[in-house]
């Protein structure tokens, strides 16, 4: 008997999986930059554990596993931008296939290919795709804790623990991730789920809340750390509003298939909790940062695939042929929209400025007995990733440095012994932002000003953002000849 051959079904995330990793991998390197967020990356990841474990009762303790988890991955594979970032493009990779999973699980075949292609073009995530920092980890564990509760949702299973489990640690990258819990909570009522189930998810985020809470007491001890970040006022909500706004058109286009939950009960609480949420926490503490809610994007990508969904159903009876591409014309057309933003980003120009570029400069133009001082004390961030560069110049500043004080940037001396050092030196190399940001320090008022009376400028560079100036010491000039008596002065 002839058995008819079984056609092959492909996973649905083997589309979005490599798009998102060629959209990762290309440019990677954005012309060797690093700037000054992912220079802190770096230079901690470089520390010994106890080091790190150190700063973390100081500074930063909200980044602590990840400076940990690439303090991992520096050890094994050496510093250098493909290591910094690497993992950002892999953990974007697992967000899209979970996109994709759960397109599929509650729409079909063409929602999660549509929801997790797209979710790669969007802005926001292109952007931090290929950034040394934790947020595409956190979109990636909200990615897996959202797909463990659809499934959970859809089959009953014993998914809680999991669940539990990745929003924990997903909370300890960074706990405003726990912004998806409210969100979750409305996709579960949404559901319509029994007793039963809203109880085994309300102990599952009650354990991943209570084991995140010493993290978050900690860091809000720390909170002095985003004191930069301006109050909210309601031009910063617009784009959330707008955000939103675009995910519920979308939520409205898509059509729900008999007997599943609707994407749009998943997708729209994922994009508007966190959103939103993150507006409510910024009217006391000023916080309204879209990276703090990156993993937002994965309800909007939810809601553009089941959007692109309704279209091809919507095609397909007058234009059967046709109808299966339009999805794929559609996402080629908008990465052709988006391609100038998306080579906008790989350059170097796309961050504040970059820390490296400034030390090619340092190293030719230092020479022996040379000293160097930064203003402002964050602009050590250039020695510190790359201190073969700086060998031999004396940071005359310096009191302790940034592992001894567990801090990022070290300790500097009293203005006055800055001064006093400064007026030993013969040469000093100034290392600084190209353009001038912010209120100077009294240590750097001290430091400026004996510059500019004792000495004068014979070199000075500028190269993506930074700058370093090389001073000389003024010669004293001839004895001052005083007239005499009787004559004219």
């Amino acid at each position: 008997m002839n058995r008819r051959p079984h056609a092959v079904r492909v996973p649905v995330w083997l589309v979005p999986v490599p798009w998102t990793l060629a959209l990762g991998l290309w440019g990677l390197s954005r012309q060797r930059s690093v700037w000054r967020d992912e220079a802190a990356t770096w230079q901690v990841a470089r520390r010994s554990v106890p080091g790190i474990w150190h700063m973390l009762g100081h500074i930063d303790a909200v980044h602590g596993l990840y400076y940990l988890l690439m303090h991992g991955l520096f050890g094994c594979f050496g510093a250098g931008t493909t290591t910094l970032r690497l993992p950002s493009v892999l953990a974007m990779a697992v967000a899209a296939a979970c996109v994709a999973a759960m397109g599929e699980r509650l729409a079909g075949r063409w929602p999660g290919i549509g929801g997790g292609t797209a979710f790669g073009l969007l802005p926001a995530v292109q952007f931090h795709l290929q950034e040394g920092r934790p947020y595409a980890l956190v979109a990636a564990g909200a990615a897996i804790s959202t797909l463990l509760l659809v499934g959970a949702l859809q089959d009953g299973g014993r998914r809680w623990r999991a669940y539990g489990g990745v929003v924990l640690v997903t909370a300890l990258l960074n706990w405003l991730s726990l912004l998806i819990l409210p969100a979750h909570l409305l996709t579960v009522l949404w559901a319509g789920a029994g007793r039963g189930t809203v109880t085994r998810w309300a102990a599952a985020s009650a354990v991943a809340v209570a084991g995140a809470l010493p993290l978050i007491l900690v860091s809000r001890t720390q909170s002095a750390q985003v004191a930069w970040i301006p109050p909210t006022t309601w031009h910063m909500v617009i784009g959330p509003v707008v955000l939103v706004a675009i995910g519920a058109l979308a939520a409205l286009a898509g059509r729900p298939a008999a007997g599943r939950l609707p994407v749009a009960a998943v997708g729209l609480p994922l994009l508007a909790v966190p959103q939103f949420g993150l507006v409510g926490l910024s009217l006391v503490q000023p916080l309204l940062l879209d990276r703090y809610v990156l993993f937002s994007m994965l309800g909007l990508a939810l809601l553009i695939g089941a959007a692109l969904d309704a279209a091809v159903r919507a095609a397909a009876p007058r234009f059967p042929r046709a109808a299966p591409w339009l999805v794929p014309v559609a996402l080629a057309t908008a990465m052709a929209a988006l391609l100038p933003q998306s080579l906008a980003t790989r350059s170097w120009d796309s961050r504040v400025d970059d820390v490296r570029a400034v030390t090619g400069e340092v190293r030719r133009l230092k020479q022996t007995g040379d000293a160097v001082l930064f203003i402002p004390v964050a602009r050590r961030d250039s020695a510190l990733v790359c201190p073969d560069d700086f060998a031999g110049l004396r940071d005359i500043a310096l009191a302790r440095d940034p592992v001894a004080s567990g801090t990022l940037s070290g300790e500097e001396a009293a203005a006055e012994r800055i001064r006093s050092a400064m007026l030993a030196q013969r040469r000093i190399l100034l290392v600084t932002d190209a353009a001038p940001a912010g209120r100077p320090t009294p240590r750097d008022r001290a430091k400026s000003a004996v510059l500019a009376r004792y000495f004068t400028v014979v070199a000075d560079r500028r190269a993506r953002g930074r700058r370093v100036t090389v001073y000389e010491r003024n010669r004293p000039g001839p004895p001052a000849r005083h007239a005499p008596r009787g004559g004219r002065a």
